[in-house]
């Protein structure tokens, strides 16, 4: 007897959530994969065999549930951020997006709005909704930055219980002035989530807003391993925040939410910390190549504090991509105007995406 498969809208799913569209990335197996901001970097042999380690010693207590308050691995959080923080200060789930929805699981939700400058993260508002909350978008400039006044203004007219700040900014690239997070603090009384999962690819000399944490109970500072430390498939997310917040998320996360394994690794990542970071000046000297060739090219590229290049003059954003993808390289389409994002990959990734725009250029 033949089944028919039930649709999504015949079955009783949440109104709110009827319409949408779950995130996605194209994944294509070709040579050249730069389209979701990854680090693409190997992990260095010496750090993967400590890492090994560390999980084959997890293993042989597999069996019991693993650290609920996964304390060593806060402890190499807080070493790890600095500026005087502790572990008490310190929370981690299974990546950023988790942190991130354990936050709107405790302090938005049904009747709560959610603030963010848009275009900005495509995951706040999917999460937003997940959760049961409003999401508002604020606007930016021409060139996607914000200014303190501008800023200011916008979250006091919509008076949100949560504000969203991703800086520097995805898609853009674009840097968040401290002076502007300041102002959006002073601004509101709902909780500010200052989300850092590039910082590390910001000038050595900037102010992260994990200097702004203290004497500030609202403020949270997100930072993620997928991008610097090239753990994206480890999918490990932490923040730091007053150890008030942190009761507020153990009210709401799943109990045991992070594996023995998840913390074995990550623990022994942060362990060679200066050894997983040290791509990170190739990575920048790659996406800094990127921006000064497209200019070349007759592209303008955006400003980027981050492992990516938004690039605008695009006349077919559509056409370029497929054209890029037959020739083996894979970038991102955000839905911007005219525009493609391309992440800065090793050497031979970024050669082998310059080289293949510019053969585009010169066939058409």
């Amino acid at each position: 007897m033949e089944r028919v498969s039930a649709r999504l809208d015949d079955l009783p799913i949440r109104d709110d959530l009827r319409g949408l569209t779950p995130y996605g990335a194209p994944q294509a197996p070709l040579p050249v994969a730069l389209n979701v901001n990854e680090n693409t970097h190997p992990v260095p042999k010496e750090v993967a065999d400590d890492i090994l380690d560390s999980v084959a010693l997890a293993l042989r207590d597999v069996n019991r549930y693993p650290d609920r308050e996964f304390t060593q691995l806060r402890e190499g959080f807080a070493e790890y951020l600095g500026h005087g923080l502790t572990g008490d200060r310190i929370w981690a789930a299974n990546g950023s997006n988790e942190v991130l929805q354990h936050l709107l699981q405790a302090f938005a939700g049904p009747g709560r709005t959610v603030f963010g400058f848009g275009p900005t993260y495509s995951m706040y508002p999917l999460l937003t909704r997940g959760t049961g909350g409003t999401w508002v978008a604020g606007e930016r400039g021409h060139d996607f930055t914000v200014d303190a006044e501008s800023a200011a203004a916008q979250v006091a007219d919509v008076r949100p219980d949560v504000v969203m700040l991703c800086s520097p900014n995805n898609p853009t690239g674009t840097p968040m002035p401290i002076d502007v997070i300041e102002a959006v603090y002073d601004s509101t009384d709902g909780i500010v989530i200052v989300d850092e999962a590039y910082f590390e690819f910001a000038p050595r000399d900037e102010r992260s807003a994990l200097t702004l944490l203290p004497d500030r109970e609202r403020l949270v500072v997100s930072r993620t391993m997928s991008k610097a430390f090239a753990f994206a498939g480890a999918r490990v997310g932490y923040l730091a925040a007053d150890p008030a917040v942190i009761d507020a998320l153990r009210l709401v996360r799943l109990p045991y939410h992070l594996s023995a394994l998840t913390q074995a690794a990550a623990s022994a990542a942060l362990r060679h910390a200066p050894t997983m970071l040290a791509a990170v000046d190739d990575i920048i000297a790659q996406r800094d190549r990127i921006s000064a060739t497209l200019t070349a090219l007759g592209y303008t590229p955006y400003e980027s504090w981050t492992n990516f290049v938004l690039f605008a003059g695009v006349d077919d954003p559509a056409a370029t991509w497929q054209a890029l993808y037959d020739r083996g390289v894979l970038v991102r389409d955000v839905g911007l105007p005219r525009s493609l994002r391309v992440t800065a990959g090793t050497e031979e990734e970024t050669s082998a995406f310059l080289d293949a725009l510019a053969s585009i250029d010169s066939a058409s």
